[in-house]
Order: C-alpha cells, then sequence, then structure tokens
C-alpha cells in the first residue's frame, strides 16, 4: 500500500505537486532506488517516468535554485583532477570550475548532503551547488572521464596501487587495527592519496600531518617554505595517521615512541614516487612528516644546480682528482644531498667502484654500492668506512661526518688514494676548515686532504611571469654588500608579484653557493691555526665569492629577489 504523499519532503513531494509523477509512482519509485541504491532522479530518467527538464523545472521551484544548462557549458575547463572520479559516478554529481575557496558542483537533487559532505572533505573547498538537467548531467560525466588521463591512470583507492617498503611487523594488536583501518571511509582513503599526489604535483619536498586540541592541519614546505594546504575535521586525526602508518607499514598499535618508514607509490607503470616517513608521538596525537624522495633531482646535472660558471670549473676540478676530501656544507634542507649526488653520478663509470654510506639512503642509484647506516646494530659510518677501505675503492661518499672517529677515517682515505664526498653541517666553508679541527683532526691532516669546500643555500626564484622591477637607493645597495663597480655598471632589481602560475611571487628555488679550493695559503693559514675570519679574508683576496656575494649575482641576473638573498644568507 502507498505512503500517504504527506510523508513525502522534498523533491519527491514537488514532483506531485507539480504533476510530473503521480503519488503512486513516487513512493514505487523511491523504494525502488533505494533498494537498487541509485538516485531518484537517475531512476526516474532510466525508466522513462519523468522527464529530465520537468524533474529540474520541479527542483527549481521547490529549493529557489535557476536550472543551469550544462550543454553552453565547455567542459573541457572543467577541474578534471580536483574530484575522484569514482565519487563523481558514484552520486552523480561533476565540478564544474572553482573560483577561489568556491567549488561549484553539477547536480539534480539539492538535498543529496552526503556528496556534498564528501566533496567538501576532498577537496577541502567550499561547495557551492548548481541545479542541472539529469540528462545532461550524466553525459557531461560520461564525456568528461571518457578519455581522462592523469596522476591516477591506471591506479585506483585500493592498497595494491601502493608498495610498501621498510617499517617494523605490526603486532597482532596492531594487525588487528590494521585490519580495522582497511574499513576505513572511503573519503579517508581518497583525502590520503590526493594529498601525496597533490604534493608531487605542487613540487613539495615534504608533508606535515600535524593533531592539535581543536585543529588538524596538512602543510607542504613548497620552494623550503611551509604553507597550510588542507584542515579536515580533527575528529578524523587517528584515522588519518593510522591510514599513513598503514601505507609506511609502521605498527600502528604503538603510539608511545617515534617510528620511521617508507611508502612507495606506484603511479603507473614504471613510474613511481619514494616518501620517506616519520612519525612523533604529540600531546594531541601522532604528527607525521613525509619527505618526498625525487630520484629524478639526483640526475638534474650540474648545470642545473645554479653554479657560477667559475664555481662549476673549481667542482668538476676537484671531482677529477684521483684522491682527496670535497666536503659540502650547509643546515638541514640546503640541497647538500642532490650535490652529493650530482658529483656521484658525474663519477658513475662502469670502471670506478663507488660506495657510499647513508642515513637512510635517500634515492637508489644504479652502480653505486649505497649502505644504510643502522646504529642499532653497530653499522656506523665509521665501522662503514672501514669496510669500503676493503673493498677496493676509488670514490667513497659519506652521508655526513659527525664525529671525530668517521672524520679521520674519512682524511686517512682521501690521504691514501681515494676521492671522498661528505657533508658537514657549518655556516660557510672556512668554517667547515676550523669544524674539523675542533673536532680532534690534526692542522696538518685537514690542509693536506680537503681539496675543496662548497657551502650553500636554496634561495626561491622570482617568478618570470609577474616579477615587479624596483629602484633601490645607491647607499642601500652598498649596505648590503654591492660593489662600486656593480653600481657603476647598473642592474635592474626585481621584487616578487602575483600571479595564478606561482606561489606569492616565486617559483622553483636555486641554489646560491660559496665554493672554496684549498690553495696553498689557504693550508698555510691552516697550518698555523689561523682562524675561519683568516680563511675567509684569504678565499676573498683568492677570489672565491662567498654566500652573500654569490647571492648578490643571481639578483643582478634577475633570478632572485635581493629579500630572498638576504633571508638565506644571514647568519
Amino acid at each position: 500500500m502507498a505512503a500517504p504523499a504527506s510523508v513525502m519532503t522534498g523533491l519527491a513531494r514537488r514532483l506531485v505537486m507539480e504533476n510530473v509523477i503521480t503519488e503512486a509512482t513516487a513512493n514505487d519509485a523511491i523504494a525502488a532506488s533505494a533498494r537498487e541504491q541509485v538516485r531518484l532522479t537517475a531512476y526516474l530518467v532510466a525508466k522513462g517516468l519523468a522527464k529530465p527538464l520537468d524533474i529540474a523545472r520541479a527542483a527549481s521551484l521547490e529549493f529557489g535554485d535557476p536550472v543551469f544548462d550544462l550543454s553552453a557549458m565547455d567542459m573541457s575547463q572543467a577541474p578534471k583532477n580536483l574530484v575522484d572520479e569514482k565519487l563523481v559516478k558514484k552520486y552523480g554529481c561533476l565540478p564544474l570550475y572553482q573560483r577561489g575557496r568556491r567549488l561549484f558542483v553539477a547536480l539534480t537533487d539539492p538535498t543529496h548532503q552526503g556528496a556534498l559532505r564528501d566533496i567538501a572533505f576532498t577537496t577541502q573547498l567550499s561547495v557551492i551547488n548548481v541545479l542541472v538537467e539529469e540528462d545532461k548531467l550524466q553525459a557531461a560525466i560520461d564525456n568528461t572521464y571518457k578519455n581522462m588521463s592523469s596522476l591516477l591512470e591506471g591506479a585506483d583507492d585500493s592498497y595494491g596501487d601502493l608498495e610498501f617498503e621498510g617499517g617494523e611487523e605490526s603486532s597482532d594488536e596492531g594487525k588487528d587495527e590494521t585490519a580495522r583501518s582497511g574499513e576505513e571511509d572511503a573519503p579517508v582513503v581518497r583525502f590520503i592519496q590526493k594529498m601525496l599526489l597533490d604534493a608531487v604535483a605542487s613540487g613539495a619536498s615534504d608533508l606535515h600531518f600535524e593533531p592539535y586540541e581543536k585543529v588538524y592541519r596538512v602543510r607542504y614546505r613548497i620552494d623550503g617554505v611551509l604553507r597550510e594546504i588542507a584542515r579536515p575535521p580533527v575528529q578524523l586525526a587517528k584515522n588519518l595517521s593510522s591510514r599513513l602508518k598503514v601505507m609506511s607499514r609502521l605498527d600502528i598499535a604503538e603510539k608511545r615512541v617515534p617510528q620511521d618508514g617508507r611508502i612507495k607509490l606506484k603511479l603507473r607503470p614504471g613510474h613511481s614516487i619514494d616518501f620517506r616517513v616519520s612519525s612523533l608521538p604529540t600531546l594531541y596525537g601522532e604528527k607525521l612528516v613525509l619527505r618526498i624522495l625525487d630520484a629524478s633531482s639526483a640526475k638534474l646535472g650540474i648545470d642545473a644546480l645554479g653554479y657560477e660558471p667559475e664555481q662549476k670549473a673549481l667542482y668538476m676540478e676537484a671531482l677529477e682528482k684521483p684522491q682527496g676530501l670535497v666536503l659540502i656544507t650547509g643546515p638541514t634542507g640546503s640541497g647538500k644531498t642532490v650535490s652529493l649526488y650530482t658529483g656521484i653520478n658525474i663519477l658513475n663509470q662502469p670502471d670506478t667502484n663507488i660506495s657510499t654510506a647513508e642515513d637512510p639512503v635517500e634515492i637508489n642509484l644504479e652502480g653505486v654500492n649505497q649502505v644504510n647506516v643502522n646504529n642499532k646494530v653497530g653499522l656506523t659510518f665509521a665501522s662503514a668506512l672501514k669496510a669500503f677501505l676493503r673493498q677496493d675503492p676509488d670514490v667513497i661518499m659519506v652521508g655526513e661526518i659527525r664525529d671525530l672517529e668517521t672524520a679521520e677515517i674519512a682524511v686517512k682515505a682521501a690521504q691514501t688514494g681515494h676521492l671522498v664526498l661528505s657533508t658537514l653541517h657549518t655556516n660557510s666553508a672556512p668554517e667547515t676548515l676550523t669544524r674539523l679541527r675542533n673536532m680532534g683532526v690534526p692542522s696538518f691532516n685537514v690542509a693536506t686532504s680537503v681539496n675543496l669546500v662548497i657551502a650553500q643555500r636554496l634561495a626561491r626564484r622570482l617568478c618570470m611571469e609577474c616579477r615587479k622591477p624596483i629602484q633601490v637607493p645607491a647607499e642601500s645597495l652598498r649596505q648590503v654588500g654591492f660593489t662600486e663597480e656593480d653600481i657603476a655598471k647598473g642592474f635592474q632589481l626585481y621584487e616578487p608579484g602575483s600571479c595564478p602560475k606561482c606561489k606569492d611571487g616565486y617559483k622553483g628555488r636555486v641554489g646560491i653557493y660559496e665554493v672554496m679550493k684549498v690553495t696553498p695559503a689557504i693550508q698555510r693559514i691552516i697550518m698555523e691555526e689561523g682562524n675561519s675570519i683568516m680563511i675567509a679574508d684569504q678565499a676573498r683576496a683568492e677570489g672565491f665569492d662567498d654566500l652573500r656575494r654569490s647571492g648578490l649575482k643571481k639578483v643582478m641576473a634577475g633570478v632572485t629577489s635581493l629579500q630572498e638573498v638576504l633571508r638565506v644568507t644571514t647568519d
């Protein structure tokens, strides 16, 4: 027996009131569409019970929204990758265009709040519904996704798309929780995958998933600067952290100590992205940071790194030597690893035996023997170096010189016919030499083993599309380090602008380098226990640019802004 019309609400009631369908048809259609798990509007059109335009007009009367004619829109401009195709087809809704933080979505029944909530969550945008006709919506969906190719090509939301490497095996409790996490709501799974893919597409180096008392935020580090990207509901903090820990094969039952893992995200056959994952217990839950390990950055080539011609020549000269120590220095995130890998790639030839000790190995290089340092089992930088010397090496790379033992073995290797590359955490090239002395390496060994020291920073590149010329008084230019010769020659300074193609007027990064060759004069200063200021003065006298001078050259070339150089070169 049909239910009375009085229990009908929303669109179904309006369809009956406007005589589009009868009361009996409405009740039957409501029951049948629920049973078949399809939308009411799609069911009515598919069964020929109502015309799409009549349904749209009734919805317009009921909800006060105008009917938009989809056939008049160029769907090639629609944001295809913003909402997952499965979500679009499940709910029968289609993103039309984005304006700022608002996303306009076509649908046939504005009461379909589940669709709007899921889209708002996965996109982190405010969703505005646009009323359209059912047949035109289905045609637009079919046409939009017919031959769509994107980063998700050949992938779906299952765990099969993600290959997991490393991590500890979960406990039984953890396995139970892992099984439960496999039953997470689809929006959480899609949200995580979207965050990973968006980070790769935007050129981010790190992703931060951070829980707080009343908010949960996701930030990307793009061009060296952290930017807030999304604020999912704080109630989902545990779901998000569990999903990430499952993907990286961490023990999700263990929430009291930090853990490290890896994720390999397979985008399509032959193309995958690696993430290094670190979890940290905080006051309101686990913070997870994902470092994107971009193998392509190790193969950029030295010309893409931003060395001045004379600096490049010094680096290449040091790499061609059969022995000696090449040190690359700078703070965390200054691009030391890329410079090291670039040098290793240049040296990676069939007739060269290369061994590296890293903590951890970030990028796999074919033809290079890479060792992952593991202090828990006694595989330290020092013990790896000792083993290398018994392996007939030509080139040795040490991820970082952290202690006297490692420094002494590296120096010994450099003095006995091996080329050694490594890093130190110091602010400038001259300070690197005095740091080795302070660690306990004799001055004679420092002077005779170190061939070249490179100090570096990464500065944001100005967007060439929107940079704006500015005028700066000559006195101000002198104060920051420009010479009278620079000012006499004349040059144009630029400041960041703003355009859709960039982030805050910057796009990408460029290296700023201090490349200092250890010359006989510098060797004498080291032997005489001279300090870093004396070494720096001698380096300038011999024509080696310090970081500030190297950065100012980038400013004069219009590559970056003066404020950016001052930001990264001020100690």
